[in-house]
This record gives structure tokens, sequence and C-alpha cells, in this order.
């Protein structure tokens, strides 16, 4: 038969369970604590920016379009690409381009409209020299210009300055120089063709494409869609009778 516990032994046990009990309920009080400190700092927001769906870049009538943020007339930019299939011929956009806006001429042209261009394949490019994405564009749209200058092509580059220093026309002529600029350039100090063309939001740079009739029949904002914009004018060369 088990002997009676003595009250000194009896005693030690007690206190051994209340010491273990009250740490019990600190422990408790303690997780309890961290967890309302977690829930009213706020919950972190892990979820990927959004993008608006307006400053994306674009291509309509033929080929795939860039990644590269195209400038709006804000300065928003958005890096999200967008493809679509070739389509030959390009299809009419619109039956007449808008005109010619309050300008303040021409620099290195023997025209002073674009209807006097008609006959020819114009591609229409909006442009400012102290824009990065259309200095990344020239490379591109001066191999066009060399490959089909002679077989009916010519370019007219609309300078829509963002900034004031690039209001300057010494400013502009330097430019031209320095990056290989050899086409028409329409001097559109106050932007009022840059809006008149594209309304608002507005592009830097977009190009189009204009064929023989003056319709417009390519429309791309931001840079990419080279071999697009190739294929377009190779394909309204062909219609020019």
């Amino acid at each position: 038969m088990e002997a009676p516990r003595s009250p000194r032994r009896v005693a030690i046990a007690v206190v051994v369970m209340l010491v273990l009990l009250a740490g019990a309920i600190g422990v408790s009080r303690l997780v309890s604590g961290d967890r309302e400190t977690v829930a009213t700092s706020g919950p972190t927001d892990t979820s990927p920016p959004s993008v608006d769906p307006a400053s994306v870049g674009t291509t309509t009538a033929a080929g795939a379009t860039t990644t590269a943020p195209p400038v709006t007339e804000a300065s928003a930019t958005s890096t999200a690409p967008a493809t679509t299939a070739p389509i030959d011929p390009p299809p009419v956009l619109k039956e007449t381009h808008p005109p010619l806006k309050e300008i303040d001429g021409w620099l290195q042209a023997d025209v002073t409209s674009l209807e006097e261009l008609r006959g020819k394949v114009v591609i229409v490019e909006f442009w400012t020299f102290g824009c990065y994405n259309c200095k990344n564009r020239l490379p591109y749209t001066q191999d066009i210009y060399a490959g089909y200058r002679d077989q009916g092509l010519e370019i007219v580059g609309i300078h829509s300055p963002e900034f004031a220093y690039e209001k300057e026309v010494d400013a502009i002529v330097e430019a031209l120089d320095r990056l290989g600029v050899t086409w028409p350039v329409v001097l559109d100090t106050d932007r009022r063709t840059f809006r008149e063309w594209q309304g608002s939001p507005a592009y830097w740079p977009r190009t189009y494409v204009l064929d023989h009739l003056g319709r417009v029949r390519f429309d791309h904002i931001g840079e990419g869609a080279y071999k697009a914009l190739e294929d377009t004018v190779v394909a309204l060369l062909a219609e020019v009778p």
C-alpha cells in the first residue's frame, strides 16, 4: 500500500503547478499581444502595381508593338506590350489625315504642306529631340528612309517640343545634324498639330503612314513595330500607280 504523502510534498507540488499555470498564462497573453500589433499596423500589400491601359504602346494596321514605354504629353509611361497580326493590304484608318495646325514652318524641306506630297507614301512621325524613345526610333527610321526613298517614300518629322529648350530653332537644327535626321521637319512649337492629330492623351513618339492619296494606313505609339512599319511602306508603295 502506498504511504500517504506528507503535507510538505503536497505543498511543493501545488507551488510547482501554480508556477507552470502562471507561465502558461503569460505566454498566451504575449502571443495575443503580438497578433494584435500586426492587425493594427495594417496588412502588407504584395500585389503588383496596376498598369494604365491608356498609356500602353499600340500598333494599328500591321505588326507587333514594342515593350518600350511611350511618353505622353504628361510624361506618363508604360511597359505593357500588345501585338497585332500583320495585315496585307493595310486597312484605311482615316480617309483624310488631320491638318498641320498653326505650325511655325519647315526645316530641310522644299514643300510647305502634306498635300504637296500626294503621290508619295509618307511616314509622319511626332517626336522631340530630347525624348529618349524618339531617339531610339531614329536608326530604324533612317534605314527605312535609305531603303525606300528612291521608290517614292518620304518622311515628315513633326517636332513637337515637350520642354522650353526644345523650342529653340538653333537647338533643333543642331539636333538634326547630331542625330542624322535628313528628312523634312515641321516646327510644331506650341503642339497644336500634336493635339490635332492625337487628341488626349498624346504621345512621343507616334508614327503614322499615309498612302499616296493621303489616307492614314498605319498608326503606332512608342518604339518598336519596325518590321510592321517597313511592311506597310512596301505594301503602300505597291499601290502607287
